[in-house]
């Protein structure tokens, strides 16, 4: 706008009447074109909710240096426009936790929380078909911007759900909190873990929580309860430098190879339980080579007559809650990296499975959880179906209530729509966000209306002691 301002055809016209009008119908044009859904029918007000989610996007929060104050004030523009309680947490340098709270007519009742990251993982621009950040939206409706899926979709959609709830007079009986996290993305450490940890948490009395799940490629919604534990490592084989024409015993790099190959069948043994149906890709151990290195370099490349001293691989391996863990330890130490071939094991993450009060950590979605029911009931009222509860094969920050024993749940209401999270061209159809604040609506009200089957204990340690005591 400002070169239309100090346009030179501009100030040679005579009229300061007529430039302003002239001006004025411009940026009148520019405003609606950018709101203007071509090829969609959407009301004022889907068309105001949809720019909202498109501003939002338009933030780049994007590792590895994500400038949080941008993103912050939007989200406190938004709580004071929809009339929400705010308070900015900070457990760590510029790293804000945004929390915004909608008060229940009986606040001692266990409150729900809706939490979302509001971090995103790098881009391809060159790779992309709009810029990344610009939240284009194309002629099909299909809105265009990394974290359309992951996950500031989700943030967005339990704003609107809300902003229409008291747009209507509803009045929640029990409190609903929503946080804004930063750092999921790079493991949580300085954002949801501190929060989840702090006494700002406790005091909120939570009972459930919602969190990110998975975009669905059929018209299902995926549903998550639990998910896979991170154990990255390295493994390092060393052995005598020899020539590099010489058949030699216990070289460093048939000492790694050997590790490779067992590594291997145990990867195809877990893989085939997949392909076979017998198992979910959740339910099952992943390994993954991520990372090798040996040899020595030279300024165009590696000594080629040379045996290496040392070699070296990397994996990311992911864990279900029910894996035992001792067993596959001893797996490794025995199989994997024995001392015996003069290989060794290096963690650089390794998280339990279980949760504090030493069960798997788990939401049970069943008739033993309360909250279940109620969210079935809501996605079905709203005209969702939902498929076969999973475990995300992944990790979120769902993790960390879990890992207190709060019932949380992996859910973001995008159904026949391509998973696109951290890769190229990340988009979500304007329909299908739609959709999910409507799903929202409902499970909002479900969870916080007045029923004989919503939790009632005003304890949220004794409502999560009797759900796991009947694990």
């Amino acid at each position: 706008m400002e070169a239309i301002s100090n346009s030179a055809g501009f100030a040679g016209m005579g009229s300061g009447r007529l430039r302003g009008c002239v001006l004025g119908l411009l940026v009148l044009l520019v405003l609606s074109c950018e709101q203007m859904v071509v090829g969609v029918d959407l009301s004022d007000k889907e068309q105001a909710s949809v720019a909202r989610f498109q501003e939002y996007l338009k933030i780049d929060t994007v590792h590895p240096f994500p400038n949080y104050f941008p993103v912050t004030d939007f989200l406190i523009g938004q709580a004071k426009q929809i009339g929400l309680d705010i308070k900015v947490l900070e457990y760590a340098q510029a790293k804000p936790v945004v929390l915004m709270s909608w008060e229940g007519t009986e606040p001692l009742l266990p409150s729900v929380l809706l939490n979302s990251h509001t971090d995103v993982v790098p881009v391809e621009f060159a790779n992309w078909k709009y810029p990344p950040f610009s939240a284009t939206m194309d002629e099909a409706g299909n809105i265009y911007a990394r974290g359309s899926q992951d996950m500031k979709c989700v943030g967005m959609q339990y704003l609107e759900a809300i902003r229409s709830l008291k747009a209507s007079g509803y009045k929640p009986q029990r409190s609903i909190h929503v946080s804004f996290v930063p750092d999921e993305e790079i493991g949580g450490s300085d954002g949801a873990q501190k929060f989840y940890e702090s006494e700002d948490f406790t005091e909120l009395n939570v009972a459930l929580v919602l969190d990110e799940g998975l975009a669905s490629e059929d018209n299902n919604y995926r549903v998550f309860y639990a998910e896979r534990s991170v154990w990255w490592f390295y493994i390092t084989a060393k052995g005598h430098p020899g020539h590099g024409s010489r058949l030699l015993e216990g070289m460093a790099m048939e000492n790694l190879r050997i590790s490779l190959d067992k590594i291997a069948e145990f990867r195809t043994s877990e893989f085939d339980k997949v392909k076979s149906g017998e198992k979910a890709e959740g339910e099952v151990i992943s390994v993954n080579n991520v990372y090798l290195t040996a040899g020595t370099p030279t300024p165009t490349g590696f000594v080629m007559n040379l045996q290496p001293s040392e070699a070296e691989a990397g994996f990311d391996m992911r864990l279900p809650p029910i894996v035992d863990t001792d067993a596959l330890q001893k797996r490794m130490d025995e199989e994997w990296a024995p001392a015996s071939r003069n290989v060794t094991c290096r963690f650089i993450q390794k998280k339990g499975v279980l949760n504090k009060f030493g069960k798997p950590s788990m939401t049970l979605l069943d008739e033993l959880n309360p909250w279940w029911p109620l969210f079935q009931e809501s996605v079905a009222k709203a005209g969702g179906k939902l498929a076969r509860p999973e475990i995300f094969m992944a990790s979120t920050d769902a993790r960390f209530p879990r890992f207190q024993g709060i019932p949380a749940i992996g859910f973001s209401p995008m159904s026949n729509t391509p998973i696109l999270l951290h890769d190229n061209n990340e988009f979500l159809n304007v329909k299908e966000y739609l959709k999910g604040v409507k799903v929202y609506e409902q499970i909002l009200q479900s969870f916080t209306s007045p029923t004989e089957e919503t939790p009632s204990k005003s304890s949220t340690g004794a409502f999560t002691e009797t759900i796991h005591s009947e694990l």
